[in-house]
């Protein structure tokens, strides 16, 4: 008999599924889950991120004994069933018995269907092969850039770190203490493997440290911001660089658009004992009130780097609108421009895989405003294999593999005359 806990974080699973498929990303159905308690509302959003990551993985085994597609919610829970057993190791009685139960709660027709899960999911759970499946594929339009890219080898080598999924990266404040069983890793960020409770964790309360990928902590370095410097962070919530810069002792206006994603980056600088300048504007058309020393612009995007933590992505997206991202980009890149002083610098980046949203983004930039210049990246822990010709920062969810990969991000840093 399953544990009423994990069944109730089954049900959150289920519903967060439905989310996805109705449009909503897992990131927006927090609320969904408020009903649970903590434990079960991490383990309902495991469930549903593993389900997602092996969506299709899943289906290839259960086609084998489906005679028809099921209803969508019934093949929500033939999926998360069926990861359950072939990918997290769930005892198959429970399981199965979990499965047959959530399905005779969807109504008559899931009464109907309780028959069918359970001989189909007793099947599954002998079935044999699942470490053969080749990771889940990224969705054509995606695929067909990143293999143009970068080639068929890394296209399948990016496929198996999405399918891996990414483990917990901390950024310590100055002098905070790592977290006792932390991995340091070689660009200073610190990893958390396996399942985590962050507002659990030793020094959470403290604010000595805040989530933010390893990649993802690199623009700021890049930029290597100085006590009293005037930045700009441009599209700054929820805030993580917002934080390193204000760390560094800079003077940061943390500029963005959403209201409700400033409150939650005010709460993160409260919680760390930080303090920013907050600016509730459209990064277009802010201005500060004399030129600054810096700005960070990390972009609107395509999200395609961060697929690894956020498997709906490709669920959600079908690749149009990267034209108007790319417009948008471009238009946000020459406005920066123009807040920088004289012998300024600013550093753009994107978490996307796409070169039309990275390095083509810099190469027009380039050809746009003479007189701009890319600073080649000199930084502890990147590999000089990173470095793209022109000057810019090239990461890949596969890079790292024996530590447990990045998001993909592209970052280049400019001066200006």
């Amino acid at each position: 008999m399953a544990k009423p806990g994990t069944d109730r974080a089954r049900q959150g699973a289920l519903l967060l599924l439905q989310g996805v498929r109705e449009g909503l990303s897992l990131s927006d159905q927090a609320g969904a889950l408020k009903a649970l308690p903590p434990p079960d509302q991490a383990r309902a959003g495991r469930l549903a991120a593993e389900t997602l990551r092996h969506r299709d993985r899943a289906d290839a085994i259960l086609s084998t004994y489906l005679s028809r597609r099921p209803a969508p919610r019934i093949a929500d829970v033939l999926r998360l069933a069926t990861v359950e057993l072939l990918e997290m190791g769930g005892a198959a009685h429970g399981v199965v018995d979990a499965a047959v139960t959530l399905t005779r709660a969807l109504g008559k027709r899931g009464q109907a269907a309780a028959g069918m899960v359970n001989a189909v999911l007793r099947k599954v759970a002998t079935h044999d092969g699942w470490g053969d499946l080749p990771p889940q594929a990224m969705p054509g339009w995606l695929r067909a850039p990143v293999v143009s890219a970068y080639g068929e080898a890394a296209a399948r080598a990016i496929e198996a770190a999405h399918q891996a999924g990414a483990p917990l990266d901390l950024t310590l404040k100055p002098g905070a203490a790592a977290v006792a069983g932390a991995q340091m890793l070689p660009t200073g960020s610190v990893r958390l493997h396996g399942p985590v409770q962050v507002s659990a964790l030793p020094g959470y309360a403290a604010g000595d440290w805040w989530v933010q990928d390893a990649a993802a902590a690199l623009p700021v370095r890049l930029l290597d911001p100085q006590p009293d410097e005037r930045i700009a962070d441009l599209c700054a919530a929820p805030g993580g660089k917002t934080m390193q810069l204000a760390a560094a002792g800079a003077q940061v206006s943390a500029v963005d658009i959403s209201p409700a994603r400033l409150t939650r980056l005010s709460r993160n600088l409260a919680r760390c004992g930080l303090q920013a300048r907050i600016v509730e504007a459209d990064a277009l058309t802010w201005r500060p009130d004399a030129p600054v020393d810096a700005v960070l612009l990390d972009a609107p995007c395509s999200a395609t780097g961060t697929i690894r933590r956020h498997p709906d992505l490709p669920v959600l997206r079908d690749g149009s609108g990267i034209g108007d991202l790319v417009d948008l980009q471009a238009r946000l890149i020459d406005h920066a421009l123009s807040l920088i002083a004289p012998g300024g610098r600013m550093v753009y980046a994107v978490c996307s895989l796409l070169p039309d949203e990275g390095e083509a983004q810099i190469d027009a930039a380039l050809t746009r405003h003479p007189g701009l210049s890319v600073e080649t990246p000199h930084l502890a822990g990147v590999d000089p294999a990173w470095i793209t010709p022109a000057g810019g920062l090239r990461l890949r969810p596969d890079y790292w593999p024996d530590l447990g990969g990045m998001d993909g991000f592209f970052m280049a840093r400019l001066r200006r005359d």
